[in-house]
């Protein structure tokens, strides 16, 4: 008995720098889908959606869904941009709520702040929340689903 146990907690303390390590690509992955939306990279954000993802935003038509949904996300985040005559959209994250691993699947909660100018004139929402869930593959952690919630 003593040695299942020994052998138990010994196969635990191996998983924990693997745990720390999907933990830092998991969230490697996400600030990498932002700063690519920040930047205007629309390629490197698309690089990290999985081909069907599931999507919910604060703008019309407020759900994507099935093949290429990041891609007509982004399409659509730039023609309500246009109507609205918003620029300069930039996101700031914070230190995350939640980081769940459970093998190849991971589920984020951020804190996040949106900042951009509207006419010309500064916006910031604040304290919104982006919620994203990923999946690890052979192409490493992408995203299957996000959704953002403002305050």
């Amino acid at each position: 008995m003593r040695r299942a146990f020994v052998a138990l907690l010994f196969a635990a303390l191996l998983q924990i720098p693997s745990a720390a390590q999907d933990k830092t690509a998991v969230m490697t992955t996400v600030q990498g889908f932002v700063d690519s939306f920040n930047k205007g990279d629309t390629a490197a954000a698309k690089s990290v959606c999985a081909e069907q993802t599931s999507i919910i935003d604060e703008f019309p038509p407020y759900q994507w869904n099935g093949t290429g949904s990041c891609a007509k996300w982004m399409a659509d985040y730039d023609t309500d941009a246009r109507k609205n005559i918003i620029t300069d959209g930039v996101v700031t994250l914070a230190k995350a709520r939640h980081v769940d691993i459970s093998g190849s699947h991971a589920y984020v909660v951020i804190p996040a702040d949106y900042a951009y100018k509207q006419n010309g004139k500064p916006v910031k929402e604040t304290a919104s929340t982006l919620t994203i869930v990923l999946r690890k593959g052979a192409n490493g952690w992408q995203i299957t689903g996000w959704s953002w919630s403002k305050s």
